[in-house]
């Protein structure tokens, strides 16, 4: 997080929830069955609750998900878990209190362990634990991640650390690639493939013998999988973005405030398909840097 916070949008520029029940609908009935809210972060906007229960009688939706920085988690998990959300990823970069406060400038890092606590007591599953690895700010952290999936069903996801957004400060010798990581790990025990289901996305699998919980990579960097991709995001301002790292979008809220109808939401949709790109280019000299904050994106 930046020490100066990030830059707010008004509220009227931000859809509605009937907004997006109506983009998702149209969008689910053209094949669209995962659904992931993320932000920013979802928990802390009025009504959520709510708006996941009827997300989730979308019958086109199969699987609904939700990334979060797991502040609110301990508190709203049951009712998540009620209203229909299937499972649930939680961002955290460090096991340490001093060192959460440096990375997210709050000091709530128990509220977020009390959080994970509460998604394994209520079922959640799975559980998803995203670490962005840096040098020299948390990479002496890596096995400690892993040594949770021990003795806990959660699933350590390794990710990459991306240029996007604030990321001036992004450097290339801050990267540590996924098979630096996996090198280290393997310290551990063998590191033992888990075969891949329909809803893993870029991530590889693994698992420690005898371990509860996985370890995932997602080597956005390092190991393209631009041709696996098939996500879209809409932003909370209603623009798609057919790729994280570029920023072409593609305007949905003007359609829905102007009175357009479903088929226009509909042509909307398939122009964003046809326009998603065929691979970023972070690795060469192509690569610009997307303006917007992951936060704003959508990770």
């Amino acid at each position: 997080m930046p020490e100066e916070g990030i830059p707010l949008i008004s509220h009227g520029e931000v859809l509605t929830y009937e907004e997006i029940l109506r983009i998702v609908r149209v969008f689910a009935a053209e094949g669209i069955s995962k659904i992931r809210l993320t932000g920013g972060e979802p928990l802390i906007r009025k009504g959520i609750v709510d708006f996941i229960s009827r997300l989730s009688q979308i019958k086109e939706v199969k699987d609904l998900s939700l990334t979060t920085n797991g502040i609110l988690l301990k508190e709203l998990a049951r009712d998540l878990r009620q209203a229909g959300l299937n499972r649930i990823n939680i961002s955290l970069d460090s096991l340490r209190k001093d060192r959460f406060f440096q990375i997210t400038r709050k000091d709530d890092f128990e509220r977020v362990w009390s959080g994970i606590e509460a998604a394994l007591e209520v079922g959640l599953s799975p559980i998803k634990i995203n670490m962005v690895a840096i040098k020299g700010l948390n990479d002496d952290e890596i096995e400690s991640f892993a040594r949770l999936t021990l003795h806990l069903p959660l699933t350590v996801r390794y990710i990459e650390y991306m240029p996007s957004g604030n990321g001036e400060s992004w450097k290339e010798t801050d990267l540590l690639t996924i098979p630096q990581i996996n090198q280290r790990l393997e310290k551990l025990g063998p590191l033992i493939p888990v075969p891949s289901d329909h809803w893993d996305g870029p991530a590889k699998r693994f698992w420690i013998n005898g371990a509860l919980g996985e370890i995932g990579f997602i080597g956005a960097v390092s190991s393209h999988f631009c041709s696996d991709c098939n996500r879209l995001r809409l932003t909370s301002d209603g623009k798609i973005r057919t790729c994280l790292f570029s920023d072409e979008e593609i305007d949905v809220k003007e359609i829905l405030r102007k009175g357009g109808s479903d088929c226009d939401l509909r042509d909307r949709l398939l122009a964003a398909l046809k326009a998603k790109p065929e691979k970023h280019h972070i690795d060469s000299c192509q690569f610009k840097k997307c303006q917007r904050n992951m936060s704003a994106i959508g990770g």
